[in-house]
């Protein structure tokens, strides 16, 4: 039986997967394809989406999902937008649930813990996020992370099953300022991409960054969310990685549209998701029902449903009218 189960066999999921075999748990890693399955176990590493990076002996490969079901603790490392599909399949007294998605669910504007209660009211939850890179955290290299949940045993099982003295698990009780953290910093890079792959300097994204921060900070308080979250790891810190790391997934996208690229371009040469392109219009949504101003995550929503081109959505960004901060 294995102490954990990773549902989702993408660079993250692989990654924790192989972070929770060095914590010393025995880990199961479930892949949706048998054949992907297969290919992962034989080679002892997901060369798609993780290259590099070797499976350790304590992690199990399988495309059953019934057979992961008998794990301590599930977590559920699939997009936002394939969230819903893969809990409806979960029996009724599957183990509790741990999300690292980051997202917006398009068709209902709900945050991943919402869709999880939606689907099975009271059944215990918590989210999983932060700064932290799939291929680094594989790596062993220093990260943290906070474990949000309302659920007091849950956040101790999560920080007990993957917490090691190199990767540093927080406990949180507010997983909705969390989960708005994860999902707005995508929106967020997108626009701190194209700001750089735009030409306009390094001043500009810092500007955008500590504006877009704003952004986050009144959404979460306006779900009910705390202010000291939005300042935390899950926030901030995830902020800063996302739209300044070389190797994310939104800020290199938004690069790319900045230097002329178009979306459909872009996305054609890619094989993992891109969060940031399904979350922009589903939180500029939920924003606006929720009478927040977002108006950088509203130009990036604009702009990736071509209705505004790069010059259009600075030249609406720089034309506001001028306000204290």
């Amino acid at each position: 039986m294995a102490d954990l189960a990773v549902l989702g066999a993408g660079a993250w999921g692989t990654a924790l997967a192989i972070q929770a075999a060095r914590a010393g748990g025995r880990v199961v890693l479930w892949a949706r394809e048998p054949a992907r399955a297969a290919a992962i176990a034989a080679a002892r590493e997901n060369l798609r989406l993780l290259p590099g990076a070797a499976l350790p002996e304590g992690v199990a490969v399988t495309a059953d999902l019934a057979a992961c079901m008998g794990a301590r603790l599930v977590v559920l490392a699939v997009p936002a937008q394939h969230l819903r599909a893969l809990a409806e399949r979960l029996p009724a007294n599957a183990p509790p649930l741990l999300v690292v998605a980051k997202g917006v669910e398009q068709a209902t504007l709900k945050l991943p813990l919402e869709v999880l209660e939606g689907l099975r009211p009271g059944h215990p939850a918590g989210v999983l996020s932060g700064p932290n890179f799939a291929h680094e955290v594989a790596a062993g290299l220093p990260a943290a992370a906070v474990v949000a949940s309302t659920d007091a045993a849950l956040r101790a099982m999560a920080i007990a099953a993957l917490a090691t003295p190199a990767f540093r698990l927080y406990a949180g009780e507010d997983p909705t300022g969390v989960e708005v953290g994860g999902a707005a910093k995508n929106v967020i890079a997108i626009a701190a991409g194209i700001v750089i792959g735009a030409g306009l300097g390094e001043n500009a994204r810092a500007a955008l960054v500590t504006r877009g921060l704003t952004e986050i900070a009144r959404l979460a308080l306006a779900l009910g969310g705390r202010a000291e979250t939005v300042s935390g790891l899950s926030g901030l810190g995830d902020l800063l990685l996302t739209t300044t790391g070389l190797t994310s997934r939104n800020t290199s996208l938004g690069v790319e549209l900045g230097r002329g690229r178009t979306l459909a371009e872009v996305l054609a040469g890619r094989v993992a998701v891109t969060e940031g392109v399904t979350t922009a219009p589903a939180l500029v949504a939920r924003a606006a029902a929720s009478g927040v101003e977002m108006p950088i995550s509203v130009a990036v929503a604009e702009l990736l449903a071509q209705r505004l081109t790069v010059r259009e959505a600075i030249e609406r960004l720089l034309a506001r009218p001028r306000r204290a901060e």
